[in-house]
């Protein structure tokens, strides 16, 4: 197993094949969606820049197919983390149901449902539905005596107390305010659009990191993109492997990890 290391293939069959059993205390997932298959383009959108609804190959999967997939990634992330290890999962609310009773038949624990509030979500454009602001991370333990610095996190609360002191987390939390990403942070293709339709923010990851993980531990992503998961590792004096089929995404990547080719 070789750590600051992105691994290109199939995430089920390179987990199966090269990392260690029990010997990741941390795992990030930014799975499929399964949203894909229909297009909608606002080009001219004015928050947060133009955009493409998700449309990509590796986002489209048949329901039965989709659900299996979910198992398989499930379990074998599973065989993987330490026995107080942590995994956190981004979805929406198209696909938490299945994430949530797979999870818990494999036996992991859930301890908390973070709330992303994107402050500058898509308008409500087909004014059929309320307005999709909102995703969630959840989060899994495998065992007892989990990783939660406490601490850390009441410092990246960025809500204080009238002294200034930190404060507690509930008024942060469990309801996470962060825009969409957009500007410097957004990664862009030849043609101008966003490199990654799911790119997350780089807040976001510190949270988690910080949250549950100590320095030199390993953090995994299965589903590695652009490397968002290993830039705040490496930052936060962590080690990382991420596992990535697409070509674009890993030379993205490793341009931003400063790795050569």
């Amino acid at each position: 197993m070789k750590i600051n290391k992105i691994y290109k293939g199939d995430c089920i069959e390179v987990i199966n094949k090269n990392i260690d059993i029990n010997s990741i205390p941390l795992i990030f997932a930014d799975p499929p969606y399964n949203l894909s298959g229909s297009s909608l383009d606002l080009k001219n959108n004015t928050t947060g820049g133009a955009f493409y609804k998700v449309n990509e190959d590796w986002d489209t999967f048949d329901y039965g197919d989709y659900v299996k997939f979910t198992v398989n990634w499930l379990q074998a992330v599973h065989n993987i983390l330490t026995a107080n290890g942590s995994l956190y999962i981004s979805c929406t609310q198209h696909n938490i149901g299945e994430i949530l009773v797979k999870a818990k038949k494999l036996g992991f624990k859930l301890n908390n449902i973070l709330t992303w509030y994107k402050v500058n979500a898509m308008p409500n454009i087909t004014k059929r539905t309320y307005t999709h602001s909102t995703e969630f991370v959840c989060w899994f333990v495998k065992g007892k005596n989990w990783i939660f610095n406490y601490d850390e996190v009441k410092k990246f609360n960025p809500h204080k107390t009238k002294e200034g002191e930190n404060k507690q987390m509930r008024d942060f939390l469990d309801f996470v305010k962060l825009p969409i990403v957009q500007g410097k942070e957004r990664l862009r293709g030849e043609n101008g659009r966003a490199l990654h339709p799911t790119q997350k923010p780089e807040k976001l990851l510190e949270l988690i990191i910080r949250a549950s993980s100590n320095e030199n531990d390993i953090v995994l992503d299965p589903f590695f993109g652009t490397g968002t998961t290993g830039v705040v590792a490496q930052r936060l004096n962590r080690n990382w492997i991420g596992i990535e089929n697409n070509a674009d995404y890993i030379k993205m990547a490793k341009k931003r990890l400063m790795i050569k080719e």
